[in-house]
């Protein structure tokens, strides 16, 4: 039995609480993680796992061997890392999540300048606008919008961007452009289900708050751009979401003068778990390029 793979599944197991859960991550056939679990416990002579109410859950024993099988693996991969030197590449399967948006205008076309960089990684890309629970899926960084919820998740805050209300020309020379917050009341707007429908702005130490209303409510930012370009109303929005149509000019921005609260990007990892060099590093990237003022096309 290979020691390495037995702990990396072990460790797989606990964290995503199924046989198949760990098989998907792993890519391999359920029957072999449950076959490398039963040999690694044969090898220990101890029980490591038992079924509950919520899957599979360690003994006092598997949490031990869990806890330090999980600092071992990472320890190993920065080992190697150590011993190829500091201009070596990263190596394995690095697991992202990402907005579906923020990713393809974004995330996607930064990926061959990172792969080149290094040749023997691979990337796994998960995309959805939700929140999703890091650990069962197995993912090593999630790039995440807005305000952060509590979490025992170690997070890193790598770039902020401007809100504006958006709108295409064709809808403005229709509907007119608004002056003043207040002149948003009389127009239709495109509603995010994941954002408060009452727009709150700033100006010079004024304050104004617009509880908007549209016809048009969308539960992912795909569907959004969607509807603004096809001219259905205005929305708030952070400048990544229309970085492209921004600088070409198929949308434009009104109410310049009154600022939305901006919109922070987060590198999340895991709560417990240790972060891999592969996530920090893609962490960086990501940072260096938004710093860079990287305008999201390929």
């Amino acid at each position: 039995m290979d020691r390495y793979q037995a702990m990396a599944t072990l460790v797989r197991v606990v964290e995503t609480g199924s046989f198949s859960a760990a098989a998907r991550q792993l890519h391999v056939g359920q029957p072999a993680v449950s076959k490398t679990i039963a040999q690694l416990e044969a090898r220990l002579q101890v029980s490591l796992l038992i079924r509950s109410t919520h899957g599979l859950t360690p003994t006092e024993a598997g949490q031990r061997y869990y806890e330090r099988a999980k600092a071992a693996l990472l320890e190993a991969d920065e080992a190697e890392l150590a011993a190829r030197g500091v201009g070596a590449g990263l190596t394995g399967t690095l697991r992202v999540s990402a907005a579906t948006t923020f990713a393809r205008l974004h995330v996607v076309p930064l990926l061959p300048r990172f792969l080149d960089r290094h040749p023997d990684l691979e990337i796994d890309v998960i995309l959805d606008d939700r929140v999703i629970d890091l650990v069962v899926e197995g993912i090593d960084v999630s790039l995440r919008m807005g305000a952060l919820p509590d979490s025992a998740a170690t997070a890193r805050k790598l770039a902020t961007s401007r809100r504006s209300v958006l709108a295409t020309p064709p809808y403005l020379d229709r509907a007119g452009e608004p002056k003043g917050p207040a002149d948003l009341a009389a127009h239709e707007a495109v509603l995010y289900s994941q954002q408060p429908d009452v727009w709150s702005f700033t100006r010079d130490g004024q304050q104004a708050s617009v509880a908007m209303r549209g016809r048009v409510k969308v539960s992912a930012a795909e569907g959004l751009r969607a509807a603004v370009l096809a001219g259905m109303g205005l929305s708030a929005v952070s400048d990544w979401m229309f970085g492209p149509e921004l600088t070409d000019g198929t949308v434009r921005r009104v109410l310049a003068d009154w600022s939305l609260p901006p919109v922070d990007l987060w590198a999340v990892f895991p709560a417990g778990r240790l972060t891999s060099a592969k996530a920090r590093e893609f962490a960086a990237f990501v940072e260096e390029a938004l710093a860079d003022g990287y305008s999201g096309r390929a």
